[in-house]
């Protein structure tokens, strides 16, 4: 465990020992490329879809076919994008033994095993889902392929904040699967997505500031400095914690069990974000957060869900009684 020591404080610490390694687990080329660390919480996300809809609970053959259609979607987007970067990844030390640029798979199979899974994410979500659903898909893997990789991650520092359309489609195909159109719900939780993203990756660009300086990539941190990000991360944290409380409303039920248990959730992210804006340049602070902020997304989600149980529903009901108990009480 690295201790708060004034190295650390001052961001003089080896980065090794801060930055997120890939190579303490070194998977098979070809299952490196679908970038699987990612998948998780993005169906998470569409799990999150589907509760805020009057179509929850799904069918398990529905709600299979739509989580293994967005797996494999989003791995495709994963594949193409390490096809794209490869040069860019070879250029860089904390990614040059990655399994494109360390020539441990070819261009080719890797174009194969892309083409694969997007052509077998559509067939299931068609067959499985239904159109909506499949176009959205293939809508998500598109935007992070074309807009965010290749349009605009090389040109601007604000990449993420546009770009983060493609991680905030997710909820949308989770929604189309449950009622084959998109709710309040669903552009409820793609908005908070869409904010919650660049505050989440701006903490994981600071710790990688060098890595994307060496070749040229104009993340903020880079662009603006640590300071600058700060409060950009601090901005964006705010709108989240705002924009999260709206998801009482959007709830179809289990409104104030969310309300409840999402104050702890915003109240930490607050308190992590604050952190980091007092100590700009402390690394430890910006990984900090950038693994809260993930597990924050997941506790989100797991919230929606668990608002859309029978025992959430009862909670509201007993709640709403004794309102209405302690109001008529005090006004007789």
């Amino acid at each position: 465990m690295i201790s708060s020591t004034p190295e650390i404080l001052q961001g003089r610490v080896d980065r090794d020992q801060i930055v997120p390694s890939r190579r303490l687990v070194r998977m098979p080329a070809w299952l490196e490329v679908l970038k699987p660390r990612l998948i998780p919480l993005l169906l998470a996300t569409t799990l999150g879809g589907m509760a805020l809809t009057e179509g929850w609970p799904l069918s398990t053959s529905r709600m299979l076919c739509t989580l293994a259609g967005g797996a494999l979607a989003s791995a495709a987007a994963g594949v193409l994008n390490c096809l794209w970067e490869q040069d860019l990844d070879g250029q860089m030390q904390r990614t040059s033994g990655r399994a494109l640029p360390s020539g441990r798979l070819s261009e080719n199979v890797a174009f194969a095993v892309a083409i694969s899974c997007a052509f077998a994410a559509s067939a299931i979500l068609v067959v499985g889902v239904n159109y909506l659903a499949a176009a959205l898909s293939l809508f998500g893997l598109c935007a992070y392929v074309l807009l965010y990789t290749i349009i605009l991650k090389p040109r601007t520092s604000k990449n993420i904040v546009i770009g983060g359309v493609a991680g905030a489609i997710p909820p949308l195909v989770g929604a189309a699967a449950a009622t084959g159109h998109i709710g309040i719900g669903g552009w409820w939780l793609f908005t908070l997505v869409m904010v919650w993203t660049p505050a989440h990756f701006w903490a994981l660009a600071m710790l990688l500031k060098d890595d994307y300086k060496s070749v040229g990539i104009p993340m903020l941190p880079v662009v603006k400095g640590e300071e600058v990000t700060a409060r950009a991360i601090t901005r964006y944290g705010w709108a989240t914690v705002l924009i999260s409380g709206f998801g009482a409303l959007a709830l179809p039920e289990g409104r104030l069990l969310y309300g409840i248990l999402l104050v702890p959730f915003n109240a930490r992210l607050l308190q992590m974000i604050h952190r980091l804006l007092s100590s700009p340049k402390d690394l430890v602070k910006a990984k900090g957060l950038f693994r809260w902020s993930i597990l924050y997304m997941f506790g989100i989600c797991l919230l929606l869900v668990m608002s859309r149980s029978s025992l959430a529903a009862e909670f509201d009901f007993q709640g709403l009684s004794l309102f209405n108990l302690l109001v008529n009480g005090s006004s007789s």
